[in-house]
């Protein structure tokens, strides 16, 4: 794989690893309070990936960032920090099955936030697969 392409690799494996949350967490949330097990999955997080950090010698002193990567840093942490609490509860009251597969309904909100926020420009085979994303998460959403 070309350099060019080592982003869909690392994406690939965000997949793998996105699918795996979902499981373990399905099984880790029985008979515990999902906001609990999020703080907990929360704090696993900030350990392993510190560690990692520290680890390959890429810790640099955060307050030195500019104030505009802190804003934007934040937003994401808020916006991840909502997701994954909305996430655990709806783990802890449906099917996996059926709650990821809806959750990556934020793959087409990205595409419209990045044509709005970003100015990209999905090409029309890009805008069908968003569309056939779209179209499946209806179908699993639907009740039958």
């Amino acid at each position: 794989m070309t350099s060019a392409n080592n982003w869909f690799l690392w994406a690939l494996l965000s997949a793998v690893f996105a699918a795996l949350t979902a499981i373990f967490a399905k099984v880790g949330i029985q008979g515990v309070n999902s906001d609990l097990a999020t703080l907990i999955r929360t704090a696993v997080v900030l350990l392993v990936l510190g560690l990692f950090v520290w680890a390959t010698g890429k810790w640099s002193n955060p307050l030195l960032l500019p104030s505009k990567t802190w804003l934007f840093l934040v937003l994401s942490a808020l916006a991840t920090g909502a997701s994954w609490v909305c996430y655990f509860r709806a783990l802890q009251i449906g099917d996996a099955s059926k709650v990821a597969p809806v959750d990556k309904l934020s793959l087409v909100l990205v595409a419209l936030f990045a044509v709005i926020f970003l100015g990209e420009r999905p090409v029309p085979r890009e805008w069908f697969g968003i569309a056939l994303v779209s179209v499946g998460v209806l179908i699993l959403a639907i009740k039958h």
